[in-house]
C-alpha cells in the first residue's frame, strides 16, 4: 500500500513542523567511493529524522488529539488512496465516529455510505468491524498490544505494525511501498523492491530498527515520509535527501530496474467503474432501490450484473424481496 506515517508531533525541542512544499532543499556531499551499507541502520536513522522533524506534512492523523483510533482510521482509507482525496473524508468521519463504539452502533452500510468515493470499500466495511470488536473485547480502546492488533478484523501485518507504532511509540518494521523503496534504494542499491514483500526486506527491515522504541517508532514515520516526498517512485528528488551522500543505488550510477514494468491501474470500463456506479446510486438513497434504477447506471447487461453479484457477495450491497437493493445492515 501506498501511505503515509502517522506519529505524535516531535518533543519541543525539536524543529517546528513545516509543510512538505515549504521543505529547503537538502544539498549532498558530494559522491565518493560506494561503501557498504551500515548493517545497523546507524548512518540513516539521525539525519532521516531529523529531516522528518523539520518536513513533516502537518497531517490530522499526525496530532496528538487524534489518538489512536484516529491513526487506525487513517491506516485503512489511505490504503491505495493519496493522501489529499483521504483529508476531507478522514475529517468527516472522525467528527461522526469519535471512537469506535461509535461506529459499531451504526449499520455497517453507514460505514460504506460515508466512504464516499475513496474507492475498494470493503475497507469500510472491515474498519466497521474492527469497531466492533474493539468495543466488544477492549471496551471500545483501540488496544496496544500488537498480538491484539493483528486478531482484529481487517488488520494485517502492516497496519497492526503502523497503529502500535504510530498510536502507541512502540518499536516495530512498518513495511509500506515508501519504506520499501527507501531501503531498496538505500541500502540494497536497487531501483524498487518486489512487487511483494519478501522475507529478506522483513529482516533488513529489522535490522535496521533503532533499539530504542522512541528513536524506532520516529524511524519509521521518518522513513516513509521521505518515500512518499523525496525518494518516489518517479521524478525522485536525490538533492533533497538528507541520505543521498551514502545512498547505495545513487552511489552506483542510479541504474534502472530490471525486474517487471510496473502498469498504472485502469479503471474506465472496467468492473470497479459499474461497481463505483452502483454503490453511488445506493449511498445517496434513503430507501430501497428497484433493480430498475440500478439498470440505468450501465448499459451492458452481463457486466452489470456481475458486478452487483460482486457487491452481494462481498457483503457491500443487501438484495431485498421484489428486486429491491439497499446497503447492509447487519
Amino acid at each position: 500500500m501506498t501511505a503515509t506515517p502517522h506519529i505524535p508531533q516531535p518533543p519541543s525541542t525539536a524543529v517546528p513542523v513545516t509543510p512538505a512544499a515549504s521543505a529547503t532543499p537538502v544539498t549532498p556531499s558530494a559522491p565518493g567511493p560506494a561503501a557498504a551499507p551500515d548493517p545497523t541502520g546507524g548512518a540513516l536513522h539521525e539525519p532521516v529524522i531529523t529531516w522528518f522533524d523539520e518536513h513533516a506534512r502537518d497531517l490530522p492523523w499526525r496530532r496528538p488529539e487524534a489518538g489512536p483510533w484516529g491513526v487506525m482510521v487513517s491506516e485503512f482509507m489511505l490504503q491505495q488512496t493519496p493522501v489529499n482525496r483521504v483529508l476531507p473524508v478522514y475529517e468527516q468521519w472522525v467528527a461522526r465516529w469519535p471512537r469506535p463504539a461509535d461506529l459499531a452502533k451504526e449499520p455497517p452500510g453507514e460505514a460504506v455510505r460515508a466512504w464516499g468515493r475513496l474507492g475498494y470499500p470493503r475497507r469500510a466495511l472491515r474498519l466497521h468491524g474492527a469497531a466492533v470488536a474493539i468495543t466488544e473485547r477492549h471496551g471500545g480502546d483501540v488496544p496496544t498490544d500488537h498480538a491484539q492488533l493483528l486478531a482484529l478484523p481487517g488488520i494485517g501485518e502492516y497496519t497492526a505494525a503502523a497503529v502500535a507504532s504510530f498510536a502507541y511509540g512502540q518499536r516495530h518494521a512498518v513495511l509500506d511501498t515508501n519504506v520499501r523503496r527507501v531501503l531498496a534504494r538505500a541500502v540494497t542499491g536497487v531501483q524498487y523492491p518486489p512487487n511483494a514483500t519478501t522475507a529478506a526486506e522483513r529482516r533488513l527491515a529489522r535490522a535496521l530498527l533503532p533499539d530504542d522504541e522512541r528513536t524506532a517508532s520516529r524511524w519509521a514515520a521518518a522513513s516513509m515520509e521521505l518515500g512518499a516526498l523525496v525518494c518516489t517512485a518517479k521524478n525522485e528528488t536525490c538533492h533533497r535527501c538528507p541520505i543521498a551522500a551514502q545512498c547505495a543505488w545513487r552511489l552506483a550510477g542510479k541504474p534502472a530496474h530490471d525486474g517487471p514494468a510496473r502498469r498504472g491501474q485502469t479503471y474506465a470500463g472496467t468492473d470497479r467503474q459499474v461497481r463505483g456506479k452502483l454503490l453511488a446510486v445506493l449511498r445517496e438513497a434513503v430507501a430501497p432501490v428497484p433493480q430498475a434504477v440500478l439498470d440505468r447506471v450501465w448499459d451492458e447487461p452481463v457486466q452489470r450484473a456481475r458486478a452487483l453479484d460482486g457487491l452481494v457477495s462481498d457483503g457491500l450491497v443487501e438484495p431485498l424481496p421484489g428486486g429491491l437493493y439497499r446497503l447492509p445492515l447487519t
